[in-house]
């Protein structure tokens, strides 16, 4: 059974997530506070996650959490303005849901959270990195793990990114999205589109989270005409003439 830890300091509330999940088949754990939240990382699958904390700021625990898990993490908030969704999502959450929300449509976001995420490479089924004798030996990537672009290549299989060879760190969110834009590149994708399958098919919220995401994409990949803006449309991934220059100055090179 999947344990899915409440973060909420309002008693009411907390207690009535509770009990949603467990008649859906989770296994409830509460904390109040944010400091209470990372001390119990360890026993849970999915974090759902009040932005309003009495001792930390949403966001703060989001980038927290990531920094020693990749669990899954749901944010809620009845007042949340759009600011605080966006550096939410920009620390690490997964999904956003406004309360109060019904019990089916809960279950459903969780499970949909589920199947969006995964199993964290390196990781088990709470998101924690397990000890080396419990390791497996590193596979070989197969050419359906790979995604490549020029000199920019993306490995499914260890979720990560390298230009010409240098690893790139990118977030969780910032993966998902480049992994969508190079499936295809030179294809358009619109905004509508990259939120469903990015974020969540039930986002109604401002796409500004996406701005965000592709900015902070353009300043990791170095140069923002990899991620090039189609107005009025959305975003598609080409190939910059100039990433191309140093491979042909190593193809000009051994062959000379």
């Amino acid at each position: 059974m999947r344990t899915v830890l409440i973060v909420d300091d309002d008693d009411g509330v907390a207690e009535s997530l509770a009990q949603a999940l467990t008649v859906h088949g989770f296994a409830a754990l509460r904390a109040a506070t944010g400091a209470d939240a990372l001390d119990l990382l360890d026993d849970v699958s999915l974090v759902l996650l009040e932005l309003s904390l009495p001792d930390l700021a949403g966001h703060e625990v989001c980038r927290r959490i990531r920094e020693r898990s990749c669990v899954p993490i749901l944010a809620m908030s009845d007042r949340a303005e759009e600011l605080d969704r966006v550096m939410a999502f920009h620390m690490g959450a997964d999904a956003f849901a406004y309360k109060p929300v019904g019990s089916y449509e809960l279950s459903a976001r969780i499970q949909a959270l589920f199947r969006r995420t995964g199993h964290c490479p390196g990781h088990d089924d709470h998101g924690r990195q397990p000890q080396p004798a419990d390791r497996p030996a590193p596979a070989v990537p197969s050419p359906r793990d790979m995604l490549g672009a020029g000199p920019l290549e993306l490995d499914l299989r260890t979720r990560t990114v390298a230009l010409h060879g240098e690893e790139i760190p990118v977030t969780r969110r910032e993966f998902d999205l480049l992994a969508l834009l190079m499936e295809e590149p030179g294809t358009v994708h619109r905004r509508q589109d990259i939120m469903a399958q990015v974020w969540d098919e039930n986002w109604f919220g401002s796409t500004r989270t996406l701005d965000v995401h592709v900015g902070s994409l353009r300043g990791k990949l170095g140069n923002r005409e990899w991620i090039e803006t189609v107005r009025g449309i959305g975003y598609r991934l080409v190939i910059p003439p100039k990433a191309l220059t140093p491979v042909r100055q190593t193809a000009e090179q051994q062959g000379g």
